[in-house]
């Protein structure tokens, strides 16, 4: 009788933080850059060059603490995590181990089988690594120091996920939180954020956890998905053969669908961790600690609780909209301006999400500014312009963010309302086509549309699709 197995993930999500300078040094944090130009003495580990904590990273992980029910240690401190590696200038990288700024949170994630809560175990605060660049023409390696030193934090969980299925809900609740509050972009593709996977199984029933791996490299959502089902399969794998499960760090290959191993799972010890000499400790206020929480803002549920109230859209409008705080603001600002909030939403549920899916660009990719939207939606229901040309508009609009009015006048769009240019054009139509015309006085409806659509031919499509069916069946009589 075969066996039934329990899967249990607990997972390390490094978040980079949208701060302009880097955690303890000057240096710019934009990404790309030529190699090794944002770099310093401090964030390239020069003898003599000391650290100063940037206060906006503190902001960033006392706010992202705060939304994840967290305690916020209030007397905090850095430690040193010493490994030699080549893109770790210092030989040791600066995090917190002893005395993490945020512990004991939670999050509640909604799943197929309900609502549950994810506990947090800790966020801390730490500097990220270098880039190596292995160059396989001149078959050397060489190291990029721009995001050495760049900020980041490292919310850890508790083991109590037991599915693909949580780790995604929890990670997409994790980064919405995270963008409402502006501290990061989440770009997983970009490395803004990335997560590690720990995972073991072990017989359903038993109380001990089996000996679990780290899964790296996992760029997507559908990589962290695919990684947990392959490694799932291998360590059941292993234990039906009656062979043990070895604890330690492999790489997920997502092309090969397959693992493998890296090295064996190092522990706290093995980093000789101690308190960095170089940095203060940090103590929060109560002073500090209200400010950070009245500056906390609307999230997601709040919004949609406030977007049902408020607006007369549908509730998955509302679903898609407030999944991106970029496209929830923008929805709201071209609201602001005087549109209709179900024109908006017609707008971006439509138009706009089939370029980002054609494009294959994220909702906070969106350029166009709420105002140029605004007018393009007043000058749709101003007939100014009619349908097809406003989609032709909106797609210059969404590539360019133009003025929509500006590029209707200079491109001679706009909508013909001269009536008698109109009635001559639909008489020219009519002589044009004496076999539909007879169809249409037969009774065939479907004659008419032939001939509405040999009309906007002959204008250019610039006229009103619907002023000239009704000019062509007045004619007909």
């Amino acid at each position: 009788m075969s066996r039934e197995y329990e899967t249990v993930i607990g997972l390390e999500v490094h978040v980079e933080l949208a701060t302009r300078t880097k955690i303890f040094c000057g240096c710019s944090t934009a990404f790309g850059g030529r190699p090794n130009s944002h770099t310093c003495p401090v964030c390239t580990g020069m003898p003599g060059s000391l650290p100063v904590l940037n206060r906006k990273v503190l902001e960033y992980a006392v706010s992202v603490g705060l939304a994840t029910n967290c305690d916020i240690t209030r007397y905090c401190k850095f430690d040193r995590k010493n490994y030699f590696y080549p893109d770790n200038p210092q030989n040791y990288q600066i995090s917190q181990l002893y005395l993490p700024i945020c512990r004991n949170g939670y999050v509640e994630i909604e799943t197929a089988e309900g609502t549950k809560k994810v506990g947090i175990h800790e966020i801390h605060m730490e500097e990220d690594a270098g880039k190596l660049i292995h160059d396989e023409w001149e078959d050397c390696t060489l190291v990029d120091y721009n995001r050495s030193g760049v900020p980041l934090i490292e919310i850890v969980s508790e083991p109590d996920m037991r599915s693909a299925e949580e780790v995604i809900a929890y990670l997409e609740k994790l980064r919405l939180i995270i963008q409402y509050l502006g501290a990061s972009d989440c770009k997983l593709q970009e490395g803004s954020m990335r997560a590690d996977v720990n995972l073991s199984v072990r017989e359903a029933g038993a109380e001990q956890f089996g000996t679990r791996t780290e899964m790296k490299n996992l760029n997507s959502f559908r990589a962290i998905a695919r990684a947990i089902e392959g490694e799932r399969a291998r360590q059941i794998d292993l234990l039906e053969e009656g062979k043990a499960v070895v604890q330690e760090t492999r790489r997920w290959d997502d092309t090969k669908e397959t693992s493998y191993a890296m090295r064996s799972k190092e522990d706290a010890q093995d980093y000789r961790y101690f308190p960095d000499p170089d940095l203060t400790p940090v103590s929060i206020s109560d002073e500090y600690l209200e400010e950070l929480k009245g500056r906390q803002p609307e999230f997601r549920t709040e919004k949609m609780a406030r977007y049902k109230a408020e607006y007369d859209i549908p509730d998955y409008d509302i679903e898609i909209i407030t999944g991106s705080k970029h496209m929830a603001d923008l929805f709201e600002a071209t609201v602001a301006k005087g549109s209709q909030p179900k024109r908006v939403s017609n707008w971006l549920m439509g138009e706009t999400l089939r370029l980002l899916k054609e494009k294959e660009l994220d909702p906070e990719d969106i350029r166009f500014s709420p105002g140029n939207l605004a007018k393009l939606i007043a000058m749709t229901e101003s007939k100014a312009i009619n349908s097809t040309v406003a989609k032709e508009v909106f797609e210059v609009m969404f590539m360019e963010d133009m003025d929509p009015e500006q590029y209707v006048e200079e491109k001679g769009l706009k909508t013909v309302t001269d009536e008698g240019a109109l009635r001559k054009t639909v008489e020219e139509v009519i002589a044009a086509n004496p076999q539909s015309v007879e169809d249409y006085r037969n009774g065939k409806e479907k004659a008419i549309g032939f001939l509405v659509g040999q009309t906007m031919k002959a204008m250019k499509g610039k006229a009103d699709p619907a002023g000239v069916n009704r000019m062509l069946k007045e004619m007909l009589k």
